[in-house]
């Protein structure tokens, strides 16, 4: 988790003085390789069910249509604890195989970038047995985007994808950009939040000078989907912002080879 580790000296900030400069303009920019997308995405831990080789728990792909698959299918949490509940449930399950049961005591929690995922999906994309990654976003945040979708109007039943939410001017204007870093090497960026309560902050702090600034809800699959095929001026400076629980975890990584606060420019 090397590229987690220069979050660490910058994420106390966050809800408070990191959001605290807004700026207005955007400079153009072009659609981002897969190498790029995946720098981005690096600074997101998510969380594998493994066993002590680090092999991910996983099952086979259901049957489709009378059709069935050779590939398996692993989940991906965005929340440890969450992650850790479900062990806890599988490891109460009492089974007769005293293997199984085993196996299941000797399961763990295994942090990986989720940059490392969306690599693994480009490379796996066309192989027939390939490792599927099913993505378990945490449960607050759904809540939190349906609530949001609901309010605009929209109807909508279940949310199938991790929520992301991005600030706006107004629902029709761009995207609130802010600076990060010391005031000699500021870098100008989008926030895109994993959390809710993040956008919320930066979201009060726009609102005294934008009264029609909201809260805009996607799905990550149509953020990577754009920065993957559109030519949007706003996607080289997206950055994608941890949850709180994810924060945490960054900032016990160990620091002794932390580079400065500020983020690394390309």
């Amino acid at each position: 988790m090397k590229s987690l580790v220069r979050w660490g000296a910058m994420l106390g900030l966050v809800g408070s003085t990191l959001l605290g400069t807004v700026t207005t303009t955007i400079a153009p920019a072009i659609a981002l390789s897969e190498q790029e997308i995946k720098s981005k995405l690096d600074n997101i831990p998510v969380w594998l069910i493994t066993n002590p080789q680090g092999l991910p728990l996983s099952r086979p792909i259901p049957e489709q249509n009378g059709k069935k698959s050779s590939g398996s299918v692993t989940g991906v949490y965005m929340s440890k604890q969450e992650a850790q509940a479900f062990i806890s449930d599988l490891q109460k399950v009492k089974d007769k195989d005293p293997k199984m049961t085993q196996m299941v005591k000797s399961l763990q929690v295994t942090p990986v970038p989720l940059g490392v995922i969306f690599q693994q999906v480009q490379k796996t994309k066309n192989e027939p047995n390939r490792l599927l990654f099913a993505f378990k976003p945490v449960d607050r945040e759904i809540k939190g985007a349906m609530n949001l979708l609901k309010k605009s109007g929209q109807q909508v039943k279940q949310f199938r994808s991790v929520p992301v939410f991005i600030v706006r001017f107004a629902p029709d204007k761009s995207y609130v950009p802010i600076k990060l870093g010391e005031k000699k090497a500021e870098e100008e960026v989008v926030p895109l939040f994993f959390s809710m309560q993040d956008a919320n902050n930066l979201l009060s702090q726009v609102k005294p000078k934008f009264p029609k600034a909201d809260i805009q809800v996607v799905d990550v699959d149509g953020i990577l989907n754009t920065l993957q095929e559109k030519n949007d001026p706003w996607l080289d400076k997206v950055l994608f912002f941890p949850n709180p629980e994810a924060r945490q975890y960054i900032q016990k990584l160990p620091k002794k080879n932390a580079p400065s606060s500020a983020p690394a420019k390309k």
